[in-house]
């Protein structure tokens, strides 16, 4: 399988682009032959290290400043640092803390927590905990700018509503567009400091924070605006799922490097202050050439003889995985997904390979008991081609005891929303489409408006929504969590079980989804999460009344 797009395939999509912004999604169906990633490869300019030499790093757990009153309160400052992340070479990022990933944050259910964080960066920063149900004050909508010090335009103390214009201006992508500037009325703008606080009132899962600035998304995430948050509660807790070492947080994200260390990325404005969007062989998506895992590229972690709890997340931009864990001598081992985006399963589902889309995450148990001691097991990426096909290594150290399970029963508390239960059907389409004269993606024929109002949901409603797609979107709800009724007419497949808010299209691919849209009233968004498909327009506008 070629990784890599060439110039007749760039020009197909280029000319797929202009059929389906014509034709609509009668074109999809062409691209449906297309290989099974969405995007083009940017290749590093140096040497790449060895696979599994470099120990996994386990991201530190943030200490709050304060638990007064309830509230769990945390620290972070957004700020540059240069990190060693290939062996020998210096790389700089945009960091939380000064760490990549950034720190995790641990909450518990029931009690809320306030996150400050300080922008230190040169350009404005949002903040979105992603599967959080948050309010909408504190959800990260891309135009509710945490302004950083001088920024132009600003005046000196001042924020609140009303600043109104984003990132310096409008969506561009593909080599075209930018710089036209969008208002939006109900902007939130503060100055160098921004608290976000989250009841964390939903179940214990495995949540991520990361950038979520209007047209810049993608390219802050890849500069490292990205990190881990666990949220647990007494459900979890009873169930003797292998903790503390035993339990790994793998956030897998892909990069490429220029010949001094530093990262590569195809922004048109490298400043990241004017102009959005990427030059256009890379319109479709950014792949890097270099797995990191935990911010080390193919690492090797040594464990015990015994369950471990993997807590997968893909943070990368555009890339697709489909794992699975070999031996050296070519044994499958089991992956057993004990949860999705949302929280437990209501019983473990067994797969070998395991399918992942970016912002996705599972919950999965491997078992290393049955593997000699001094054996390796790899964590491959069958979508992968040479040095992407391989992810991270095991190395199984030592026997030891084991005192985890995996329960046949894990979570009784799933909503059982039925199709009759629904209000109403809405219908989206994914796809590419024109952007200000250039290459775009839309939903529904539009690219996002902040100040437009796509869909109104009422507070309590629940809805089937049908999506499809013309080539790679994996499709992110704001807010709410999901349940998938088809794929294509057919049965849900055995990952896309449990609550979700993520769900991957792939080309050429329907689905439904079901959700109850409760919580709070105020506006989110759903989005694609090809952070480059999200920058040049494919988010919409969800209105909860």
């Amino acid at each position: 399988m070629r990784e890599h797009l060439t110039r007749r395939q760039v020009l197909g999509i280029g000319g797929a682009l202009g059929l389906l912004t014509a034709t609509g999604l009668a074109a999809s169906a062409a691209l449906s032959r297309r290989p099974s990633f969405t995007g083009a490869v940017l290749r590093s300019a140096l040497p790449l290290p060895p696979a599994f030499h470099v120990p996994l790093p386990i991201p530190s757990v943030l200490r709050p400043v304060s638990t007064a009153g309830g509230v769990d309160r945390y620290e972070i400052t957004q700020r540059e640092a240069v990190l060693e992340v290939l062996p020998g070479f210096r790389t700089p990022l945009w960091t939380y803390n000064g760490t990549f990933p950034g720190p995790t944050i641990e909450s518990r259910r029931g009690r809320p927590i306030t996150v400050t964080h300080h922008n230190e960066l040169p350009v404005p920063t949002v903040v979105h905990l992603h599967g959080g149900r948050s309010t909408p004050e504190a959800d990260g909508y891309p135009t509710d700018l945490v302004l950083p010090k001088g920024w132009p335009g600003t005046k000196p103390g001042s924020h609140g509503s009303g600043s109104g214009h984003v990132s310096g201006g409008g969506h561009g992508g593909g080599g075209h567009g930018g710089g036209h500037g969008m208002h939006d009325p109900r902007a939130v703008v503060t100055e160098l400091t921004r608290g976000y606080t989250f009841p964390i009132d939903q179940r214990a899962t495995l949540l991520w924070y990361h950038d979520h600035r209007m047209d810049f998304t993608a390219p802050a995430i890849w500069r490292g605006l990205a990190g881990l948050h666990l949220v647990r509660d007494d459900v979890e807790d009873s169930l003797a799922l292998p903790t503390g070492p035993r339990e790994l947080p793998l956030m897998i994200t892909d990069r490429s490097f220029a010949a001094d260390g530093s990262l590569v990325y195809p922004s048109l404005d490298p400043t990241l202050r004017e102009r959005p969007g990427v030059q256009e062989p890379y319109l479709a998506g950014v792949l890097g050439d270099v797995i990191l895992v935990n911010g080390a590229p193919w690492p090797m972690h040594e464990v015990d003889a015994t369950r471990y709890r993997l807590r997968i997340l893909n943070a990368s931009n555009a890339r697709h995985y489909e794992l699975e864990a070999v031996t050296d001598d070519g044994r499958r081992l089991d992956l057993v997904q004990i949860g999705a985006d949302q929280g437990l399963l209501p019983a473990p589902v067994t797969h070998q390979q395991l399918p992942i889309a970016p912002a996705e995450r599972y919950d999965v148990i491997v078992d290393f008991s049955t593997i000699a001691i001094g054996s390796r097991i790899r964590l491959l990426d069958r979508l992968g081609e040479g040095r992407t096909r391989e992810v991270m290594a095991f190395h199984v150290a030592r026997k030891a005891k084991d005192d985890s399970r995996i329960p046949p029963r894990l979570a009784t508390d799933l909503p059982d929303w039925r199709r009759s239960d629904a209000v109403r059907v809405r219908d989206f389409s994914f796809r590419a489409g024109q952007l200000n004269g250039g290459h775009g993606w839309v939903i529904g024929g539009k690219a996002f408006d902040p100040a437009r109002s796509d869909v109104t949901v009422r507070l309590g409603d629940v809805e089937v929504w049908r999506l499809v797609a013309d080539v790679h979107h994996p499709i992110h709800l704001h807010l709410v969590g999901f349940q998938v009724l088809s794929r294509g007419g057919k049965a849900p497949l055995p990952h896309d079980a449990g609550l979700k808010d993520t769900i991957s299209l792939r080309p050429g691919e329907s689905a439904e989804i079901i959700t109850r849209f409760d919580g709070y009233r105020g506006r989110y968004l759903f989005h694609c999460h090809n952070a480059e498909h999200e920058d040049m327009g494919m988010m919409a506008n969800l209105e909860i009344v």
